[in-house]
């Protein structure tokens, strides 16, 4: 297992052709994790753009190859949680990529105040509940988004770190 480069979505309008280049070619990959991993809720590039101002998204690659991103929500509705949600592409699951991406993004939601953590899974990916569950979350709500057939699960622990 290598470590992870870590690149964040980024929106700014100070930017060199070069960095706009760059800046779009980690949004589209960001795009191509989270649509493949919720194919129920797929996101246009706008909807990113939107997200990536009120959010932490970031994009993870070992090398040159893309293995997954996360969302880090700040604290909102409840001011010590932030939700932090982290994907992996099939093809590099069970390779010690999640554990990388989720501490990293737990690294980003302490600094934004979090003292609790909240993720969302689809119902259907029985990989990502598996690894919420033995990182100690616990589940608080599943539903039905309007026109959906496959439920989210939302899940929270208490603490950032083990």
């Amino acid at each position: 297992m290598s470590d992870l480069r870590f690149e964040s979505v980024e929106q700014s309008n100070e930017e060199s052709v070069e960095e706009s280049v760059e800046s779009e070619r980690v949004l589209l990959d960001w795009q191509h994790v989270h649509n493949l991993i919720i194919p129920t809720d797929p996101l246009s590039v706008e909807d990113i753009r939107v997200r990536a101002q009120r959010n932490r998204l970031a994009v993870a690659y070992a090398g040159d190859t893309l293995v997954g991103n996360y969302t880090v929500r700040p604290p909102a509705d409840d001011p010590i949680a932030a939700t932090v949600i982290a994907r992996v592409l099939p093809e590099h699951r069970r390779q010690g990529f999640g554990e990388q991406i989720y501490r990293h993004a737990l690294t980003v939601a302490a600094g934004l105040g979090a003292t609790a953590v909240e993720t969302v899974v689809l119902e259907s990916n029985a990989d990502g509940l598996r690894f919420a569950l033995r990182h100690g979350f616990a589940e608080t709500d599943r539903y039905l988004l309007d026109g959906h057939a496959i439920a989210f699960v939302d899940l929270r622990r208490e603490r950032l770190s083990d």
